[in-house]
């Protein structure tokens, strides 16, 4: 240990107190502006002396105080993202993009994790909102009143991610679920299937896919439908409970569609365990093209999303916004893709 680190955290009566920026100044042989300014704004100060702060930060332990540089500068370094579940990997992707190309900003990540419920989506956004983030991202276009007006009042920049309108908040980055589930109903019409079984997680996005869906095979005359909505998380014992509760009355599909991949590889494996093949006594698809689905066997058909893609474009949308860099696209659409494997 140093001399001069042996000076930093004690005081006079030997006991240890917390690192100050004064403290790396001497450490260093610096400045205490030349230091703040090699850490809060290091575009403008050389390499060599940035990298004599950071040796000296080491040396003492020394933790920048964000929130009161943001004071100064009106930045807290702090985004704030919001998603509905990761339990699921749904979102995971999606997630670490973000974080990543946030990391490569200068910013901060800060995960929070709010269901399916809009009140408790709004109480933990406000609760955000009082640590001051420099901006926020929210999944999905469906929020309460009071959130929406939370955040106008808040005059932060906003992404919404993972879905679509003409109308958002503030940015939007997603896809159409509509859409989505209007492809699936036309290509299974193409293959010439009436008899449909849908398992659908209760959430609102899902919901919008299946009822796009329908909304396509209904149009054809004797197509027969069963629904079965499932409970959250949507695991894949979920997805072999529900085909086993299908199949139970002695009913027959062409197809099951499933809101996810997980639930499609839950429903394979209790097609299995019933002595049932796929895709030879029925179809499956899911949706998301998780990174398990090419590699089950059989492998599953399923909807892409650039769900890395889709975190990278948010994050720029909001950095870029941030740092007073016109963003040319506030709303972008990323489209899906059909993705056909051996299950249908």
């Amino acid at each position: 240990m140093s001399n001069a680190l042996n000076n930093i955290i004690k005081n006079h009566t030997g006991r240890s107190r917390t690192a100050t920026l004064e403290d790396v100044a001497r450490e260093a042989g610096l400045s205490p502006m030349t230091v703040s300014r090699a850490l809060n704004n290091p575009k403008v100060v050389r390499p060599a002396t940035i990298a004599r702060v950071m040796e000296a930060v080491n040396v003492t332990g020394y933790i920048p105080n964000m929130l009161a540089g943001g004071l100064a500068t009106s930045r807290t370094k702090l985004i704030a993202v919001v998603v509905p579940q990761i339990n699921n990997n749904m979102f995971v992707d999606t997630v670490q993009a973000i974080s990543d190309e946030l990391a490569a900003r200068g910013y901060h990540m800060l995960l929070c994790i709010v269901g399916y419920e809009p009140d408790a989506e709004t109480e933990i956004v406000a609760t955000l909102l009082s640590r001051r983030p420099d901006g926020i991202v929210l999944t999905g276009i469906h929020h309460s009143s009071d959130l929406k007006r939370i955040i106008l009042n808040a005059n932060i920049p906003v992404v919404e991610i993972w879905d679509l309108t003409p109308t958002p908040i503030d940015m939007l980055i997603g896809f159409s679920h509509e859409k989505v589930g209007n492809a699936i109903g036309e290509y299974f019409l193409e293959k010439g299937f009436t008899r449909f079984g849908f398992i659908c997680a209760s959430d609102r996005r899902a919901v919008v896919r299946k009822n796009g869906a329908i909304s396509v095979l209904r149009a054809q005359p004797g197509s027969e439908i069963r629904e079965m909505m499932v409970s959250l998380p949507a695991n894949m014992e979920v997805g072999r409970a529900a085909l086993k509760e299908m199949l139970s009355g002695g009913e027959r599909f062409d197809a099951i569609i499933c809101s996810s991949d997980t639930l499609a590889q839950g429903v394979i494996m209790e097609a299995e365990a019933q002595g049932l093949r796929v895709p030879d006594d029925f179809s499956v698809i899911g949706f998301a093209d998780l990174n398990f689905a090419a590699h089950n066997r059989p492998s599953i058909t399923t909807v892409s999303v650039e769900k890395w893609d889709l975190g990278i474009r948010a994050a720029t949308m909001l950095a870029d916004r941030i740092e007073g860099i016109k963003v040319e696209e506030p709303i972008v659409d990323t489209g899906y893709r059909l993705v056909i494997r051996e299950s249908a």
